[in-house]
């Protein structure tokens, strides 16, 4: 039969039938999901029962994979692969991590509006979450659909943000939520780059915003100024309307286009349920100043 898609609205978010991502895929299923994927943004595979490997497997249809940022810190053990992003409250002995753990202050940052990977050169393409284990309640995770929220933009606000870059760093969201224990180590590691703030997409020729809580300043603007238009889009961009929530089921697979959209984690009981969830993460083609012909420097840009 091959794969079905049922779409959630008419242009983001579907579920997706018919498909065992356990087995090898036929080239016209992989065509189709690649498909719509460009379509909806997000894509919701329930009831998989995949083991890392094939977890890997069906992310590298997408493109090369990421090393998860895990590697570059200095506080903790990977429980996972390197190429897993280990989004989960558990330590790497598979217990609840305490109050006070680093790990958990650094992954209250998954709260924030974000799209992965924008604080590295070249940043994310799409992210596979992999649900092992849910809590109960809450921990769903919410996503933004970044074309129609530029799509409803007002003309003036459109052509005053086309060309402008960002600045994006890991460490510009954890100071959000008052976490700034960083080493020497673990900042030169992670410098920051810069980002557009409109993308176009290739596949489809649409224009999307490109934010995310890693995102600082404004090259070229005032401070004060870039912060206050970051955080006018970013409350634009996530009004409900250009909003899909997703309620986690264990098993479910979910992808999604970083490109396209943004997501968070919504809170749930993370000291008392077990949430494993498990990213691979495959790399976009280049850094998204690069893709539009442009050539910033951070450092010459004060």
């Amino acid at each position: 039969m091959g794969a079905q898609f049922w779409p959630v609205t008419e242009n983001f978010a579907a579920e997706v039938g018919d498909v065992d991502l356990s087995q090898q895929l036929s080239a016209e299923d992989v065509a189709a999901i690649r498909q719509a994927f460009d379509r909806y943004a997000v894509l919701v595979f329930p009831g998989q029962d995949l083991s890392t490997g094939q977890h890997l497997d069906f992310a590298r249809h997408f493109g090369p994979l990421e090393t998860s940022i895990a590697t570059h810190r200095t506080d903790t053990k990977l429980r996972v692969v390197a190429e897993i992003a280990d989004v989960s409250n558990l330590t790497p002995d598979n217990k609840v991590w305490g109050a006070q753990s680093r790990q958990r202050m650094f992954q209250l940052g998954n709260r924030l509006w974000h799209s992965d990977s924008t604080f590295k050169h070249t940043p994310a393409y799409a992210s596979l979450l992999y649900g092992r284990s849910i809590p109960p309640v809450g921990g769903h995770t919410e996503f933004c659909d970044m074309r129609a929220a530029y799509d409803a933009l007002p003309q003036a606000m459109k052509d005053k943000i086309d060309g402008l870059v960002c600045e994006h760093s890991i460490f510009t969201s954890r100071a959000k939520l008052g976490f700034t224990n960083f080493s020497a180590e673990e900042r030169a590691a992670m410098p920051p780059v810069p980002q557009v703030l409109v993308r176009t997409i290739p596949q489809t020729g649409r224009k999307c915003l490109y934010l995310a809580s890693h995102a600082g300043r404004v090259i070229g603007m005032d401070d004060a100024e870039g912060a206050r238009l970051i955080e006018e889009l970013t409350a634009h961009a996530t009004q409900r309307q250009f909003v899909y929530t997703h309620r986690w089921r264990v098993n479910d697979l979910v992808i999604w286009d970083n490109r396209q959209t943004m997501h968070r984690g919504t809170a749930f009981d993370d000291l008392r349920w077990k949430r494993d969830v498990q990213r691979a993460t495959v790399e976009d083609v280049a850094n998204s100043c690069v893709q539009a012909g442009m050539q910033v420097d951070l450092q010459a840009a004060g």
